[in-house]
């Protein structure tokens, strides 16, 4: 792949990921990246390993899982404030992410990530599509789950 190449498609991927809330299509990223839609959904996915569509619903959903954490918007806001118009088909994409639905998303106690800094936040609470598949894992430490903390210290 040329680097002039690579110059469009991160600029359509900058696009996506600074107006994740407008309602971008395939055709309209093509054109900021100077390219025909099926020259750029393939250039896409050989750059960076998934579709543009998948890639913008990803940034949807992360942003969706910090509006969730915040507790003060209805799922069905939090799905129209990032720009998804059908509740339905937000909630399959954010289950199949998560692992769990926005509902009970929201609805989980989430004070113990309150002192973490927004960026590490965001870092530590990507979507990774395909985990369960044998997708290496995000480098760093284990997640702790609850109680596996003090029996480890009682050892």
């Amino acid at each position: 792949m040329q680097i002039d190449d690579l110059k469009r498609l991160r600029r359509a991927r900058d696009t996506m990921d600074r107006d994740y809330a407008e309602p971008l299509d395939v055709a309209a990223l093509a054109k900021v990246a100077l390219m025909s839609v099926g020259h750029f959904q393939r250039s896409f996915r050989a750059a960076y390993g998934e579709t543009p569509y998948s890639y913008l619903m990803t940034r949807r959903i992360e942003r969706a899982k910090t509006l969730l954490r915040r507790g003060d918007l209805s799922v069905t806001e939090v799905c129209m404030a990032v720009g998804c118009t059908s509740l339905g088909s937000f909630s399959t994409r954010f289950t199949e992410l998560v692992g769990e639905s926005p509902s009970a998303y929201r609805a989980r106690d989430h004070s113990a990530a309150e002192h973490i800094t927004a960026c590490v936040a965001m870092y530590l609470t990507r979507p990774i599509r395909g985990t369960d598949t044998g997708r290496p894992r995000r480098p760093g430490p284990e997640p702790v789950r609850n109680g596996e903390a003090e029996a480890a210290a009682d050892q």
